[in-house]
């Protein structure tokens, strides 16, 4: 299992060649000296240093206190998590399968391999409060690196095989608080000492091969948009401002989600699921605003991803409630027990689907498709009417309202069956869109969007319920269909079915309802 930790350090170029004293820093009592460490490490990356051009390190340490594998990822604020895991997580030579998952995204599916070896002696200074507790680690280390493998033929400053040597401090705060390192910062910087060029010792190694930083979040920017883009984008109450916020922080979760997913970590499929239905429904109810050639081809690897995730998704949804209201049905002689023949239904397609999304994200289609909506949240096709605030925000949400109604409407006009089914599950899709298009502007409407917010969740739900009870009766009639007769579980499974419908008129009628609060859309 990985320990996971929130980094809190700074690095100098250099060591000072006058030591720190207790007296120029606050709350520290006096420093400890820890016996000399000799560390050794490989990282691991693509040929083409991909984790490494995202601020990503991964590596094996042997030696110290910490040894173990570590993947160091870069936060939206600058700050850095480590996760990390035992030596026997894996042999010295293969990442462990975890943090191959954690990297794979951002390796783009390439396989990872030794790039550098690096050996460092560390001189490391526990600083100590009055209580004998460390509140920040001073670390003075002297490095040698060599580039190994294929990243070897692609130069760096150690291009030519040779070791390289350099010193460098770092200080890490333990216990204290970022108080302390400001406090530190100015020791060191009156000892000469001036912040690392390289965030970290690999970017050293490699500081040939990567001569400009790519933004973790959003990309390298592109150095020809049009200027009407960028005033928009930079404008925080217009349309354009809002969207690209928007578009940023659903990319930015979905990308986080990808590892969770691959390790099948509780309820990840429906939160990836989610930001993919966000994306899209953002896309769409903002065409004004953006250049559908670009946009309409990226929609629809969306739905792709989207009906990939969709089917474990629904698996794990059914099988959930389908169980659960099996529980306590009386068998009546049957031979088999209900509530355990349909979790285990479900639990094999649940896993089957599970398999086929994985693989469905190992596929150049998948990282094609992260490819271009990063380069879409890093400069959006903003249209003229980007720059527009309110007023269009506005005009997006009534436009939203109509729709919605019109779809319920339409589906409330039909007679009860298969096609009013459908259109009912097309409503509920249009007041989902309508929910996150209002999210999208709330920082410059709230009020309007929080109504409406409300009001499509009113609507969404109950329609959800009916969709639920549309797609049980359909799996339960198919466990029925699948199992052996001499292992079917008949009357359990009879009863199940029945219930499916039992509260679909009275959720119809909530959402109509709610629906009346629409008023006519003007």
């Amino acid at each position: 299992m990985a320990s996971v930790y929130q980094e809190n350090e700074r690095k100098y170029d250099g060591v000072p060649e006058r030591p720190l004293t207790a007296a120029e820093l606050p709350r520290v009592t006096h420093l400890r000296a820890v016996e000399t460490e000799g560390l050794d490490a490989v990282y691991f990356d693509t040929t083409g240093l991909r984790l490494l051009r995202r601020g990503i390190t991964l590596r094996r340490r042997t030696g110290g206190r910490d040894a173990g594998w570590h993947l160091k990822t870069p936060g939206p604020d600058g700050s850095r998590t480590e996760t990390r895991l035992p030596l026997n997580a894996g042999d010295l030579h293969h990442v462990p399968q975890e943090l191959l998952a954690r990297t794979r995204a951002d390796a783009h599916g390439e396989q990872v391999e030794p790039v550098a070896h690096l050996r460092t002696r560390r001189d490391l200074t526990l600083l100590v409060d009055e209580e004998g507790e460390a509140l920040a680690e001073l670390a003075r280390d002297t490095v040698s690196a060599r580039i190994l493998g294929t990243a070897l033929r692609a130069g760096g400053n150690t291009g030519n095989g040779e070791p390289v040597s350099w010193a460098e401090t770092e200080v890490e705060v333990v216990g204290g608080g970022p108080e302390l390192l400001d406090e530190v910062d100015a020791q060191l910087r009156r000892r000469g000492l001036r912040p690392a060029a390289s965030p970290n010792k690999l970017s050293r190694v490699f500081a040939a091969e990567l001569p400009g930083r790519q933004d973790a979040d959003h990309g390298t920017e592109h150095p020809q948009e049009r200027s009407g883009e960028r005033t928009a984008e930079r404008q925080p109450d217009s349309v354009g401002g809002a969207l690209t916020s928007y578009l940023r922080t659903q990319y930015r979760e979905l990308r986080a989600l990808d590892p969770a997913v691959r390790l099948d970590e509780p309820d990840a499929v429906h939160r990836m699921r989610v930001h993919v239905r966000r994306l899209r429904s953002a896309l769409a109810a903002h065409h004004r605003v953006l250049d559908r050639t670009a946009t309409d081809p990226l929609d629809e690897e969306l739905r792709w991803l989207g009906k990939v995730l969709g089917r474990a998704r629904d698996a794990e949804v059914l099988g959930e409630r389908l169980g659960t209201q099996a529980e306590g049905l009386p068998s009546a002689g049957d031979p088999a027990d209900v509530g355990t023949t349909v979790r285990t239904w479900f639990g094999d397609r649940y896993r089957e689907a599970h398999s086929d999304a994985v693989a469905a994200m190992e596929s150049a289609r998948y990282f094609d498709l992260l490819d271009v909506m990063e380069q879409l949240v890093a400069r959006p096709p903003l249209t003229d009417r980007a720059g527009d605030g309110r007023a269009e925000a506005r005009r997006m949400l009534r436009k939203q309202r109509r729709r919605t109604r019109r779809r319920l409407h339409g589906a409330l006009d039909r007679p009860p069956g298969p096609e009013r089914d459908r259109e009912l599950h097309r409503a509920r899709k249009a007041a989902k869109r309508a929910r996150y298009a209002a999210e999208s502007v709330a920082g410059i409407v709230p009020r309007p969007a929080a109504r409406a917010t409300k009001l499509m969740k009113k609507i969404q739900k109950p329609l959800g319920a009916h969709q639920d009870g549309v797609m049980g009766e359909s799996a339960v009639a198919e466990i029925a269909a699948a199992a052996p007769g001499r292992h079917r579980p008949a009357f359990g499974l009879g009863m199940l079915h029945a219930r499916q419908r039992a509260d679909a008129p009275r959720q119809v009628k909530k959402a109509a309802k709610a629906c009346r609060r629409l008023g006519s859309g003007q």
